[in-house]
């Protein structure tokens, strides 16, 4: 495992996190993509114990390229574990900003350039399949209907306006994730990428989202499964009962204080 450095330089700037699960096929050519299109970036590569060695690779690759660092987790624990465990790397080594991005291709490298200018007047950026200008490339028709489904009902249910709240190509500056209570969260999978979301509008926080091309992974499977889909349909319908409740709670405490 790479550590950040102690006293770890306060003007750095940019990492990318990468969670890696089986990834050997892919994450070298990913990470050869967000420095050419990005070069003074750093990325983190988070392997999850991959048994066909994508952690020793991303080893190697680190060996040869100081901006390229590894943290390395005993088991597979989850997306949103992994992205934590990332986080906290982050800011304990002084980063400004953080980004998530997929080592499967489907993210689009050459597109961060957009996500990290938009920063400049937001605490998170979302990189959007659903904004005008976004596209989806070569999915699955029924994996694109469960997509804009699961995010209408998002809208509806939690009030919040992202239009792609389950994507996961995006950028935070670090004041953010120190704001948003990451030991609470316990969230996976797409619903970890609500969770963020939800947590940092609800902070007063302001969230945009820039258009991006989602593609479909270039190499292996698909890890989102039923169990997946079920734990993001509770975790918002639970999430959105304690915002209403919230809101009527409040409308009446308001209106009894208007009678005294």
């Amino acid at each position: 495992m790479t550590e950040p450095e102690a006293g770890a330089a306060p003007d750095l700037e940019v990492l990318v996190i990468i969670p890696t699960y089986n990834e050997a096929l892919t994450v070298e050519k990913t990470v050869a993509r967000v420095h050419t299109a990005t070069p003074d970036v750093h990325v983190l590569v988070v392997d999850d114990n991959s048994p066909d060695g994508t952690g020793a690779l991303a080893d190697e690759l680190a060996s040869h390229d100081t901006r390229v660092h590894v943290l390395h987790r005993t088991a597979k624990n989850g997306l949103g574990a992994a992205y934590v465990a990332g986080f906290r790397w982050a800011l304990d080594a002084g980063y400004r900003y953080v980004v998530e991005m997929d080592a499967d291709g489907s993210h689009q490298p050459e597109e961060l350039p957009r996500l990290l200018a938009a920063l400049a007047d937001a605490d998170l950026v979302v990189g959007s399949r659903y904004v005008p200008g976004g596209t989806v490339v070569d999915w699955p028709r029924h994996r694109e209907i469960l997509s804009r489904g699961g995010n209408t009902y998002t809208r509806i249910v939690l009030g919040m306006q992202l239009r792609d709240a389950t994507s996961g190509y995006r950028a935070f500056r670090a004041e953010t994730l120190r704001s948003i209570d990451l030991d609470a969260v316990a969230s996976q999978g797409y619903c970890f990428q609500i969770d963020l979301a939800w947590r940092t509008v609800s902070a007063g926080l302001r969230a945009t989202e820039v258009p991006i091309t989602f593609s479909e992974r270039e190499q292996g499977e698909s890890k989102m499964g039923a169990a997946i889909v079920r734990e993001a349909l509770v975790r918002v319908t639970r999430w959105g009962l304690e915002y209403r409740l919230g809101q009527i709670t409040s409308k009446l405490r308001l209106r009894q204080r208007r009678r005294r």
